[in-house]
């Protein structure tokens, strides 16, 4: 018997320290990759002519403000468009929705579109938003693309959330009179609210990173932006959803393609930079606002 114990003790340890040393390996890429872009841009991270100024081919000292500029856009157009759509299937798919064969079908359509290559996002929106619907190279096409694969992530993200509330708080609602409706809006919610507002932080973070899909449908032109425009209809108004506009991760992907920037190394590792600090900056902010929100919402 000591003996039985012994080697289920000799193995338990052995199976810790071969997982303990993937997971440490992967860390330790994961932490080497991270560092040699921070690294390799960091002279550009605090350039404020870099981070304000237009791109310059076939000249030096290029920067990178209208492609800032268009990535935080459409980041934020696309929230704006998917984050309600989302919450709403989610809260119907975990609290109206009945258990049958439909929305099984719904679910296992979500979870597909949820794994979708981008490139294949990019295609489709390409033939439909830019060629069939007459929008062209556009933020309004390129946002609408990223919300095509950003919503299934959520609606899983918020239907997890919803389904992790304890059925007792339900429960206590419905008992107190309160209608399904009431209960979903002033019991579920609020307690399920800051794992929302994570995955919603961290599926920004998915989004302000993507290339593949913005190739085929935002375009890779990005053009001199007016800030004092208005006239939505002007290419060089910010505001008009119906111009082009290149990315940051764009951006990286179109210098060094074309290579006719004479500092390419230092634009797209200083462009490669500030995205990675923005991307680790929602990671950041998603832990914050989740457990703020955790200690807000349930008193603790």
């Amino acid at each position: 018997m000591a003996a039985h114990v012994r080697r289920i003790n000799s193995q338990d340890k052995i199976a810790t320290g071969i997982l303990t040393a993937i997971v440490g390996l992967v860390l330790l890429i994961l932490a080497a990759i991270v560092i040699y872009i921070l690294v390799a841009g960091a002279g550009k991270l605090f350039d404020v002519s870099f981070l304000t100024s237009k791109p310059q081919q076939f000249k030096v000292g290029g920067g990178i403000g209208p492609e800032l500029f268009n990535s935080f856009y459409l980041l934020f157009l696309t929230l704006v468009i998917s984050v309600p759509l989302s919450l709403g299937a989610a809260i119907y798919l975990s609290q109206y929705a009945p258990e049958n064969w439909v929305t099984n079908v719904a679910k296992t359509i979500i979870e597909t579109l949820s794994s979708l290559p981008s490139i294949v996002v990019g295609l489709f929106g390409f033939l439909f938003f830019v060629l069939t619907m007459g929008w062209g190279f556009s933020v309004i096409a390129g946002a609408v693309a990223l919300t095509m694969f950003n919503i299934p992530i959520l609606v899983r993200t918020c239907q997890q959330a919803l389904e992790d509330v304890p059925r007792s708080q339900r429960d206590a609602g419905l008992a107190m009179g309160l209608t399904r409706w009431e209960t979903t809006i002033h019991v579920l919610l609020p307690a399920a609210m800051p794992a929302i507002v994570t995955g919603i932080v961290l599926s920004a973070g998915r989004v302000f990173g993507e290339a593949a899909a913005l190739i085929f449908t935002a375009g890779q032109s990005a053009p001199v932006l007016d800030f004092t425009c208005f006239d939505l209809s002007s290419p060089s108004c910010p505001w008009n959803i119906f111009r082009p506009a290149e990315t940051l991760a764009v951006h990286i992907w179109k210098i060094n393609s074309e290579g006719v920037v004479p500092d390419l190394e230092a634009i797209s590792n200083g462009t490669a930079a500030v995205l990675m600090v923005c991307i680790l900056a929602f990671n950041l902010i998603a832990r914050f606002v989740g457990k703020l929100l955790e200690r807000r919402l349930t008193s603790e």
